[in-house]
C-alpha cells in the first residue's frame, strides 16, 4: 500500500521501534506542515494511507474529494475534530482511532508548573547574558518580589477537569497525585461526573467556577473540549484570578477566548500563564504570547517524547497492518465500509 505519513517535524517516525512494521509497504513521511488544500491533494494525491499526527492537518471534505485513491485515514491521538468523518464515510474512507495516553501531557504540565513558579526559563535566558540570580519580571503590574518565584507547597492548586474518574486517560487525574505529592491543596472543578468522583476520593470541590478562579494559585485546564465549542473562559473570568496566580493550559487555545489571555496578562490577571496550545499551529513568528514576559510558552509537545510517540505509531501502524489484512480495528466509522465493496486493499 501507498502510505503517507504528515507533519513529522523533527524527522522522528522513520528511526522509530516500530517503522519496522512498516517495511512491507511504500511510505513516505513529510517532515513540515502545509495548510492550503491545492497543497494537501499534491501531496496527498497517491495515497491509500494517511497517518496524521494528531491534529497537525486537518481532513476536510474539499480535500478528501481530490484523493480518489485514499481508502484509510489513521489517527494517532484520541481526538478526531480535524477530520470530517461524515465526508470520510460518504466516500468510503475509513477512519481509525488512535490512542491517548495522558502521562506525557501530565508530565509536561507539571514541568510547566515547576518552570513557571521558579522563574526558570527567565533565570536561564538571563545566565546566559551574564546576569547572576536575575529573572526580569519586574513590570509595574507584577507584585512585588514577583521576580523570586515561590514554593508549590502549600498553594491551591485548581484543576478543571471532566475525566477524573477515567484514569487511564485522564491528564488531570494525573497532575492531582502531582499536587499532592507536592504538598498542595487541590481543588477540582468540572462536570458532575467529575466533581462526584473528586469527592468521594478525598480532593476539596469548588463550589463554583468563579470560586476556583479566585482561589486558585495555580490553575491548571483539562476540560473536555471539542472543535466549535465555545470558551469556557473570557477576559471576565481571567481578571478574577490574583495578580501571583499561574495559568497552564496544555489541552486546548480554544478553552480561552481569542486575545483574552494576552489582555489579562497584560493587566496582570493572572500573574503568569504557561501553554503548549495556540489558535493556530505552528503560530505566526512573533505571536504574542511568546513575547510576554510573564508567558512561557511551548509549541505543543504535551505528547512529544520518545516512549509515547512509539507507543502511538506502533499502534497507529497495527491498524494499517489489520487493515491490509481485511479485518479494519477501531473504525470510528464502520459505515463507511458499505460504500466501498471490498475493504481489502487490492
Amino acid at each position: 500500500m501507498n502510505i503517507v505519513i504528515l507533519d513529522d517535524f523533527q524527522d522522528t517516525i522513520r528511526k522509530l521501534p516500530c517503522a519496522t512494521l512498516l517495511d512491507t509497504h511504500t511510505a513516505k513521511v513529510y517532515t513540515n506542515n502545509v495548510k492550503g488544500v491545492g497543497q494537501l491533494a499534491i501531496r496527498l494525491r497517491d495515497a491509500e494511507v494517511v497517518v496524521l499526527t494528531h491534529q497537525r492537518t486537518s481532513i476536510t471534505r474539499p480535500l478528501i474529494d481530490k484523493l480518489p485513491k485514499l481508502r484509510l485515514v489513521v489517527q494517532t491521538g484520541p481526538s478526531q475534530d480535524n477530520i470530517d468523518i461524515a465526508a470520510c464515510t460518504e466516500r468510503g474512507i475509513l477512519v481509525v482511532g488512535g490512542t491517548g495516553a495522558p502521562h506525557a501531557i501530565a508530565e509536561l504540565t507539571w514541568g510547566l508548573i515547576m518552570s513557571s513558579t521558579r522563574r526558570i526559563p527567565q533565570y536561564v535566558a538571563h545566565l546566559k547574558h551574564g546576569a547572576w540570580q536575575q529573572s526580569g519580571m519586574k513590570a509595574q503590574a507584577m507584585p512585588t518580589n514577583f521576580c523570586i518565584g515561590s514554593l508549590l507547597r502549600g498553594k491551591v492548586l485548581g484543576l478543571w477537569s471532566d475525566d477524573l474518574a477515567q484514569q487511564h486517560i485522564s491528564v488531570g487525574h494525573l497532575v492531582a497525585g502531582f499536587g499532592r505529592a507536592f504538598g498542595m491543596r487541590v481543588l477540582v472543578w468540572g462536570n458532575a461526573q467529575a466533581r462526584a468522583y473528586a469527592a468521594q476520593n478525598g480532593f476539596e470541590v469548588a463550589t463554583s467556577k468563579e470560586s476556583i478562579l479566585d482561589i486558585s494559585d495555580v490553575l491548571t485546564l483539562h476540560p473536555t473540549y471539542s472543535k466549535g465549542q465555545a470558551a469556557l473562559l473570557s477576559l471576565a473570568d481571567l481578571s478574577r484570578m490574583k495578580p501571583s496566580a499561574l495559568l497552564v493550559n496544555t489541552t486546548n487555545a480554544g478553552l480561552i477566548e481569542a486575545d483574552a489571555l494576552i489582555d489579562a496578562l497584560n493587566r496582570g490577571r493572572p500573574g503568569s500563564a504557561a501553554v503548549d496550545v495556540f489558535d493556530t499551529e505552528p503560530p505566526a513568528p512573533g505571536h504574542t504570547l511568546m513575547r510576554l514576559e510573564n508567558c512561557l510558552s511551548t509549541p505543543h509537545i504535551g505528547a512529544v517524547e520518545i516512549d509515547t510517540l512509539d507507543s502511538d505509531y506502533a499502534a497507529a501502524f497495527a491498524t494499517i497492518e489489520a487493515y491490509a489484512r481485511g479485518a479494519p480495528v477501531h473504525e470510528i466509522n464502520p459505515l463507511a465500509r458499505a460504500n466501498i465493496a471490498d475493504v481489502s486493499p487490492k
